[in-house]
């Protein structure tokens, strides 16, 4: 009989958790979801997880986040993306700063195992913690199969570049529409963001004086997100703080050109020669690399190539298998 995984659903979204949650939940031999009261991360969310696993005499709990039990009669393991919450000005507050300190510190010595899903985050990890460095595995990302590329990967390409995600303060989207606007690609291209228009992008932009070259697709399904990777000009994900940065490897597995920033998880994920890099807090350089993108075509065609290749070393039941080994260890 397979050991039961007693597992967190409630992680399952169109973002990068949410993706690697279900991703986990579709392929982890022994999944169970667990019944957990309330939603997750509010603040009585360590005790309805406690409570949650009161009952339960055999397997393991895992959480594809970084939402640990106060207790837990089981052995469990959690997943720690990223520190952005305690490095990232914008994404911190006093209540996430002492939750951290308070839930999520504590329970990384008692958890059989931590989580993540690059280098970086690792070593980030283990300097907060002071776990031993086996104690916290890197399992990665994968990219879903209906990423892919067309036959010819770069025809039918249009003018525009593309940003994909939450447009959150590490995203660093401030900088990106003033080097947008400072580049020269701005008087040919728009550059359009995935989900709805926001006050604070639209400010941005009206500074920038790039109001009438931005647009925004709305929440897309993963066809209709297809469709925009293969038609952009460029990809473009300039964040100053990532624990991965899934959507740089959908890009890359559509055949798409990559700009990213020399910051944090991104060039160990990107790989070196896949991607242009530039430093996030260099509008200028940002600018430059957005002009050399879109104004060298045999360079778009090396990334793509590139980025296909590198694209390819990241599938879900490499992660799984990762996943599962890990969990293996906690016996």
């Amino acid at each position: 009989m397979q050991t039961p995984i007693h597992y967190d659903t409630r992680w399952n979204g169109n973002h990068g958790i949410g993706r690697f949650s279900a991703e986990l939940q579709k392929r982890l031999p022994g999944i169970v979801p667990l019944p957990i009261f309330g939603p997750k991360l509010s603040l009585i969310d360590p005790l309805a997880l406690t409570l949650a696993l009161a009952s339960r005499r055999s397997g393991c709990f895992l959480s594809p986040g970084f939402n640990p039990p106060l207790a837990s009669p089981i052995p469990f393991v959690f997943t720690i993306h990223d520190l952005a919450h305690l490095h990232v000005p914008e994404e911190s507050s006093p209540l996430r700063r002492l939750y951290y300190r308070l839930v999520v510190r504590p329970a990384t010595r008692k958890a059989a195992r931590i989580l993540t899903v690059s280098e970086y985050s690792r070593a980030d990890i283990l300097a907060w913690t002071g776990l031993p460095p086996g104690q916290v595995r890197v399992v990665g990302n994968g990219v879903s199969p209906v990423f892919r590329p067309k036959a010819d990967p770069l025809a039918g390409r249009e003018p525009f570049l593309l940003h994909v995600g939450r447009r959150a303060g590490n995203k660093n989207i401030r900088n990106l529409l003033r080097a947008f606007a400072a580049s020269r690609a701005s008087a040919s291209l728009g550059l359009r963001f995935t989900g709805a228009p926001d006050a604070r992008t639209l400010a941005w932009a009206a500074e920038a004086g790039v109001a009438d070259r931005i647009a925004f697709a709305g929440d897309l399904g993963d066809e209709a997100l297809l469709g925009l990777y293969q038609r952009c000009t460029a990809f473009v994900f300039p964040s100053v703080h990532e624990g991965f940065g899934l959507p740089v490897i959908e890009a890359m597995a559509t055949g798409t050109p990559v700009v990213t920033s020399t910051t944090t998880s991104l060039p160990e994920v990107a790989g070196a020669g896949n991607a242009l890099l530039a430093d996030p807090h260099d509008v200028e350089a940002l600018a430059a690399a957005l002009d050399r993108v879109v104004e060298d075509q045999a360079l778009r065609s090396e990334l793509s190539a590139r980025g296909l290749r590198r694209a390819a070393d990241f599938t879900w039941e490499n992660v799984c298998a990762r996943v599962v080994q890990a969990m293996e260890l906690t016996g």
